[in-house]
């Protein structure tokens, strides 16, 4: 293993505005470097009034072989890229673009594997129901969760959302068994009982942001709880499930499950990338630093 990332070999990156805070750079590098691959991953902040200049810059004339797309920037790469993948299509967002070898641009989404395979390797989780699934919001995260359960085989899906129409307009686009249900936040206590998993997908209990206030009493203690927020890594609403009895699941596995697929794209390793306890240990001491 080398002490350094190399300063040859493919270079990709992460944008978006603001960008600092981006632990992304942090894993790709930490995979080159067990892997001891030549190549880089950046970070450059770009503005909306300038993203497709820069976004050309990047990949052609500085090279790039690809980039993973955060805020605000993951509608604008929708509409750049030449070509989508089945997943980008289908959520209408795009978080990862690579350079195809005809020099086409393609557009994917891996927030949806991400989250899949986040639930799929937590201990019990194969043993878990799959009847009804709360999530709560309706934004672009909770898109790409969504699929993901109806991937999973959940027959009922509840989108719960303070504005009505937004969760509506989610269940319609992603709707083609019957098994999606926009309801109103006040109908949440309602659902819990019947509810094998609860997902939140908003930003409240992150840092910096109002908590998430719910009440869990009805929400059956066999049930799974999962939280996208990983800042921090145990919110108020995992503290609650976990102290009840539920198993819950944090939000930091999403990160590095969807990491995985760009950096198999950008480096061409000779076997995935392992998404382990030293990774994520690695991961937390930055987050805390």
């Amino acid at each position: 293993m080398t002490d350094a990332v190399s300063t040859s070999g493919p270079v990709a990156g992460v944008i978006g505005q603001p960008i600092a805070h981006s632990l992304s750079p942090l894993i790709h590098n930490t995979w080159l470097k067990r892997f001891g691959l030549p190549g880089r991953y950046e970070r450059r902040e770009i503005a909306p009034e300038h993203f497709d200049r820069d976004m050309r810059s990047l990949l052609i004339q500085e090279g790039w072989v690809g980039m993973n797309v955060t805020l605000p920037h993951k509608q604008a790469a929708f509409n750049f890229c030449d070509c989508l993948d089945p997943a980008a299509r289908r959520l209408g967002a795009v978080n990862t673009i690579v350079t195809l070898p005809d020099g086409r641009f393609e557009g994917r989404n891996t927030d949806l594997y991400g989250f899949r395979t986040n639930l799929e390797n937590a201990p019990g989780w194969s043993q878990t129901g799959r009847d009804a699934a709360v999530v709560l919001g309706a934004g672009g995260a909770a898109r790409a969760v969504v699929a993901a359960l109806q991937d999973l085989g959940f027959r009922q899906i509840f989108i719960a959302n303070r504005s009505l129409d937004k969760a509506q307009e989610l269940a319609v686009a992603l709707d083609h068994a019957n098994s999606l249900h926009a309801v109103a936040w006040a109908d949440i206590p309602g659902l819990l009982g019947i509810c094998d998993l609860l997902v939140n997908t908003t930003s409240l209990g992150m840092v910096g942001q109002p908590p998430l206030q719910i009440d869990l009493t009805p929400l059956p203690t066999g049930a799974f709880v999962t939280d996208i927020v990983y800042k921090p890594l145990e919110t108020d609403l995992l503290a609650q499930a976990r102290a009840r009895g539920n198993r819950v699941v944090d939000g930091l596995g999403m990160l590095l499950y969807q990491a995985v697929p760009g950096f198999q794209a950008w480096f061409n390793p000779p076997s995935a990338p392992v998404v382990d306890k030293e990774l994520r240990d690695i991961i937390l001491k930055a987050m805390a630093a």
